[in-house]
C-alpha cells in the first residue's frame, strides 16, 4: 500500500496493526523525494534514515513519533551532514554535532529524511534566494507558484505529501507564510519554549524554531516532544509563570479581529469565508470582536522589523569569515581571505541586508535608525499585549490571498497586510497559521496569535477552528 500523504496519526496506526514498518515507510518516501520536482533538498541522508528505519523494530505503541520520516530547514545542523543555509559561503560545511532539537527528535525515534532548502540565511520570503534557486509550490500547475519563506522547502515538502512533518524556524512569518500558502499548520511556539541551540541565527531576538503539519494535533504533540529549558542555550526559558487551560471549548473564549488590518483585506472568497468562520464561532459561545488599533502602529511594524532584522544579521554572520570554518577563499592576507570568501560566497541580497545593518549600527547613524526602531518594537509590543490583556488570541487571515506567482526575486513586499504577523516575533508569542479555505484550488490560511507561554491554549483554539473548517491532512495531490 502507498504511505505518501498520511498524517503522524495515520501511519503510527499502521505501525501499531502491523500493517506497515519504518523501512517500508522510509523507502517510500526516499522514491518519491528522488523524483520531486519542487526544488526542495538541500542535502539527503537517504542511508542514514534507513539505518535508523531499520533498527525500529518493536513498536511504541504511547509514542506517535516513533518511525515517523520528517524534513529539517537546512538552517538547522546536523552531525556529520553538511548544512548550508542554503548559502554557498557554507557550502561543505559539516556540523559537529545536532541542534537540540533535532536530537530530541531522534530520542523519540523519529526518522530525519533530508534537508530543505531556503531563502538565504533565512533573509527572504518567498523561497526564491537559497543558492539552489526557487523553490516551489507544488499546488502551482506546471511550478508556476512560490511557497513562500524562508522555510519554503519544509513547507512544499508536507503539501507535497512526502513526509507528515518537518521542521522550520520563523524570524517574521517564515512558518506561518508559507503554512498559508500551502494548505498547512504552520506553528512557531513561545519564544524560548524550544531550545534554538543549533540554529544558524538570523535576528536572534526573533528567531522561534517551529513546525509544518498537516493537522493541529499533531503540532502539540511535536511542540510536548521538544520543548523545555536547554542549559546550551541562553535564551531558554527557566522559569515561566503557569497557564492552566482548564477549558478546551470555544465557549467564553474571546477572538480579537484587528478592524484596521482585516479592512485591507481585497480578496472577496477571504472576507467571506473569514466572516463565515466568525459567525460559526460566535454560534458555538466564542466572543469575536473586530477591534480599533493604531494605524501608525501597523505602519510600523515592516521598517522596524527590517532596521532590526539587518542590524541583528550584521552581527549574527559576522562568524562567516572563511577562517575558522565555511567555503573558504585564497587570499595573500587575512583581510583578503575575508573579502574573497564573503564576496564570492553572500548574494547580493544578503550583502545588501548587511550593508544596511552596519549603517544603521555605526554610532553617527544608530540612534536614528537602530534605538528608534528598538523604541518602536516596544511599542508594538505594547499595543498587541494590550489586545491580548482583553482577548485569548488575535485571529487575522495570515495572508491577504493565496501563492502569488513567481516573479523576480526582490525585496519583500512592505504592505501592511503582507508583514503583520511578525507581531508574533516582536514579543515573542505563540503563532498558528491553519487552512481557511481553498481559492480555485490554492490554500488560504488563518492565523491565531496569543499570549507569551499561552501556546496550549493557542493549539487548542486553533483545533476547534480546524474541525470547523474540516480542512484536514490537506495535500496538493488532493486538489490538482
Amino acid at each position: 500500500m502507498g504511505y505518501l500523504n498520511l498524517t503522524m496519526t495515520e501511519l503510527h496506526e499502521l505501525y501499531v496493526a502491523g500493517k506497515a514498518t519504518p523501512l517500508d515507510v522510509v523507502n517510500e518516501v526516499i522514491e518519491a523525494l528522488k523524483k520531486d520536482r519542487n526544488n526542495i533538498l538541500e542535502k539527503t541522508m537517504y542511508e542514514e534514515a534507513r539505518a535508523i528505519a531499520a533498527s525500529l523494530t518493536k513498536v511504541e505503541k504511547d509514542n506517535i513519533l516513533w518511525g515517523i520520516p520528517f524534513l529539517i530547514k537546512d538552517n538547522i545542523v546536523t552531525r556529520g551532514v553538511e548544512t548550508t543555509g542554503s548559502s554557498n559561503i557554507l557550502n561543505g560545511f559539516i556540523p559537529l554535532c545536532n541542534a537540540v532539537v533535532i536530537e530530541k527528535l531522534l530520542a523519540a525515534k523519529a526518522i530525519p529524511i533530508a534537508k530543505t532548502t531556503l531563502d538565504e540565511f533565512g533573509m527572504g520570503g518567498r523561497g526564491e534566494t537559497g543558492h539552489k534557486g526557487t523553490t516551489y509550490n507544488p499546488y502551482g500547475k506546471e511550478r508556476t507558484r512560490i511557497v513562500g519563506g524562508s522555510s519554503s522547502g519544509s513547507a512544499s515538502g508536507v503539501a507535497s505529501g512526502y513526509v507528515s512533518f518537518a521542521v522550520g524556524s520563523d524570524t517574521g512569518d517564515s512558518i506561518r507564510k508559507p503554512a498559508s500558502f500551502a494548505g498547512l499548520v504552520g506553528f512557531k511556539p513561545t519564544w524560548g519554549e524550544i531550545s534554538r541551540f543549533g540554529l544558524f541565527a538570523f535576528m536572534p531576538t526573533f528567531d522561534h524554531i517551529g513546525f509544518f503539519t498537516r493537522s493541529v494535533l499533531e503540532a502539540r504533540v511535536l511542540f510536548e516532544k521538544t520543548r523545555g529549558h536547554d542549559p546550551k542555550d541562553a535564551t531558554s526559558i527557566v522559569n515561566k509563570p503557569k497557564r492552566e487551560v482548564k477549558d478546551a471549548s470555544l465557549k467564553g473564549k474571546r477572538v480579537a479581529v484587528l478592524e484596521p488590518l482585516f479592512a485591507l483585506m481585497k480578496n472577496q472568497l477571504l472576507i467571506k469565508e473569514f466572516n463565515k468562520l466568525v459567525d460559526k464561532l460566535r454560534k458555538e459561545g466564542t466572543i469575536v470582536d473586530f477591534v480599533p488599533f493604531d494605524k501608525d502602529i501597523l505602519a510600523a511594524i515592516f521598517p522596524t522589523y527590517f532596521i532590526l532584522s539587518c542590524a541583528e544579521a550584521n552581527i549574527s554572520n559576522a562568524n562567516l569569515t572563511g577562517i575558522g570554518f565555511g567555503n573558504k577563499q585564497d587570499g595573500k592576507s587575512y583581510e583578503e581571505i575575508v573579502a574573497n570568501t564573503r564576496g564570492q560566497g553572500f548574494s547580493s541580497r544578503i550583502k545588501h541586508r548587511l550593508m544596511l545593518g552596519q549603517y544603521a549600527l555605526k554610532k553617527e547613524n544608530r540612534y536614528e535608525y537602530y534605538d528608534r526602531a528598538q523604541k518602536a518594537r516596544r511599542l508594538i509590543v505594547e499595543a498587541i499585549d494590550k489586545v491580548l490583556a482583553k482577548y485569548d488570541v488575535i485571529m487575522l487571515p495570515a495572508a491577504p490571498s493565496h501563492a502569488p506567482t513567481l516573479t523576480k526575486p526582490a525585496e519583500p513586499n512592505s504592505e501592511i497586510e503582507n508583514n503583520f504577523m511578525a507581531i508574533g516575533n516582536f514579543g515573542g508569542n505563540p503563532s498558528i497559521t491553519i487552512p481557511l479555505c481553498l481559492d480555485e484550488g490554492l490554500p488560504i490560511g488563518v492565523n491565531l496569535t496569543g499570549k507569551v507561554f499561552d501556546d496550549i491554549n493557542v493549539l487548542n483554539l486553533a483545533l476547534r477552528i480546524e474541525e470547523i473548517t474540516k480542512l484536514y491532512n490537506l495535500h496538493a495531490g488532493l486538489h490538482l
